[in-house]
This record gives structure tokens, sequence and C-alpha cells, in this order.
């Protein structure tokens, strides 16, 4: 297995500096850069402008200014300067990379939590009522817009009062104890969650249906169910451990629908992560923020599809991986 994580970190190499190439060369085709707001204020002189163009490379070409990004990232973990947050790239990227794995891992948390007891609900009692609300949830967490359920739950929070429009935290967050950190943290989080984990949790729920069904007419059931043992035995130790391996695959292509969908939770619901980042910096043309935000996504990603091929080698030991 060490082998195998070794080959697939030697692999990915060449995406990591394939990314930022090609986000160099993007933001340059656009027109303008990240002092053309700087250039509308009176107050601020044109010599002052030709200084930072200069400082921060902008006269030079697009391929020279990513192989000095690239001298510096590889020697020196320099990521660059944020000149529309006017600090270095590598804290303001911690800070949002951190909110986005939190609201990430909590999404993710509830797509399992919730998904997996209703499709072997909805598969152990097909047809029936069950089975049909179950499909009605799945359906409308497929079909609902992520956009207009995100509106939908800043309506629900505005009407309600029960939960934060916007933020991670409270205003009073720094006087409160350690306790009531995390709960003021987990009670912004909630909504934000819920809706990034809807499209997922109908999709995990869909396939855990499909694949318990398939598992419930296979041989080998009839067989254990002959030897005498129980229905839950049947179901909970053998079908359901075969049935979730789709999942479990699923679960490293599924990172990307998160990571994507953050982008649209995080903007709406002016939650402070990587996604909202990234949209707030392609507006200022801010290219270093843009690059290293960019990057820390892929490196997720590829952190993300690596983890569901070991959790897929460890739940089933037909799997090797060499």
């Amino acid at each position: 297995m060490k082998t195998y994580i070794l080959r697939r970190l030697l692999q990915v190499l060449p995406v990591l500096f394939l990314v930022p190439l090609f986000t160099f060369l993007l933001i340059d085709l656009a027109p303008g850069n990240v002092l053309d707001v700087w250039k509308l204020n009176p107050a601020i002189p044109t010599e002052v402008i030709d200084q930072l163009t200069v400082k921060y490379g902008l006269d030079q070409p697009w391929f020279l200014r990513y192989a000095a990004w690239l001298k510096g990232a590889v020697l020196n973990l320099d990521l660059g300067y944020s000149v529309s947050n006017k600090r270095p790239v590598t804290p303001v990227i911690a800070e949002r990379l951190y909110n986005t794995f939190i609201l990430a891992l909590l999404a993710t948390v509830l797509e399992w939590l919730i998904a997996i007891p209703l499709g072997i609900l909805s598969a152990t009692r097909q047809y029936s009522w069950t089975d049909r609300i179950c499909s009605a949830i799945a359906f409308l967490g497929l079909s609902i817009p992520g956009v207009f359920l995100a509106l939908l739950a800043l309506l629900f929070a505005k009407v309600t009062g029960l939960f934060p429009v916007g933020g991670l935290r409270s205003i009073d967050y720094d006087s409160m104890s350690w306790l009531g950190k995390v709960g003021d943290i987990l009670h912004h989080l909630i909504l934000p969650a819920v809706v990034l984990a809807a499209s997922g949790l109908a999709t995990y729920m869909r396939q855990m249906r499909g694949s318990l069904l398939d598992e419930l007419r296979a041989d080998y059931l009839t067989t254990a169910r002959a030897k005498g043992l129980g229905e839950g035995v049947v179901i909970g130790k053998h079908a359901v451990r075969n049935a979730i391996n789709p999942l479990i695959t699923l679960f490293g292509f599924s990172l990307s629908g998160l990571l994507s969908g953050a982008v649209l939770v995080e903007t709406v619901m002016s939650y402070p992560g990587l996604g909202r980042t990234v949209v707030e910096a392609l507006f200022a043309q801010d290219e270093f923020l843009v690059v290293a935000s960019l990057l820390m996504g892929t490196v997720l990603l590829i952190a993300g599809n690596l983890l569901a091929d070991l959790l897929l080698a460890i739940s089933d030991p037909r799997i090797r991986l060499r």
C-alpha cells in the first residue's frame, strides 16, 4: 500500500504544476489587473501605481510571473501577496481553507448519517409508502437548484430567527467559553451544511438503495438465510457491507461536487470559505490569491480520491492496492 500511495503522489505532481500555469494564463487573458481599482482613485499618485506594478511583476509576461511564483512556492513555501487583502496569501488561504474544510466535513457527515439509513430503509421496504417517501426526498434533493435552496435557507433563517444569516462566528465569540465557541460555530454551520449536503444526500441514498437491492437478490444471501441467520444479520453484516463499496468509490468523486457547491453556498450565504475567496479574488483579479485558492482546491480533490481508494481497500478485503 505504501508503494501505491507513493506512486499516486508522484502521478499528481504534474497536475500541481499545470493548474497554476493555466490559471496564470487565463487571468492574463482577461483585460486589466488588480491595480485597476487603485488607478481610479485620484488620491493615489501615478508614480505609486507604477511602483506597485513593477513590485508585483504586473509589467512582465504571465509566464515570467508564473516562474517567479513557482520558485517562491517551491523553495520558500511563499504563495505570493494578496493585493486586495493587503497581506500574504498563505494566512488568507489557511483561514478560508479551514472554514471550507469544516463545512465540507459536516456536510459529508450529514450525507452519510442520513442517506445510508434511508437507503437501507427504502431498499428493505421496496414499493412501500416508506420507499415512496424516501424516493420523493431524493427527487427533491436532486431537482432543487442549489442557489434556490440557499435562498430558501436564508429566508427561513430570517423569518424564524433560529439560525444566523451569514458568517461563521457571533460578535461576542471571543468572550465565550470553549464549549460555547464550539456551539456557536456549529450554529452558524448548520444551514450552509444542510444546503451543501442536499444534492449529495440524495445521490448517496439512491445509490445505497440500488446497490442494496442488487445484493438482496444475490445467491449468497439466500444461502445465509438457509443456514438460519436472522434477517438483521443477513442485511446488516453481509448485504450492507458489500452494498456500501460503490458509495465509498463515489465519495472521492463527490468531494469535487462538495467543493464546487461550496463556491455557490459560501457566496450566497456569506460564508467565509475558500469558494467565496475564489469568487472575490476573480472579481478583483488578484491572481496570486486565485492561483493559491485553486491549487488548494486541487489538493483537496486529490486527497479525497486517494482517501476513497484507501477506504475501499480497508472495507473490502478482496481489493488490494499495489
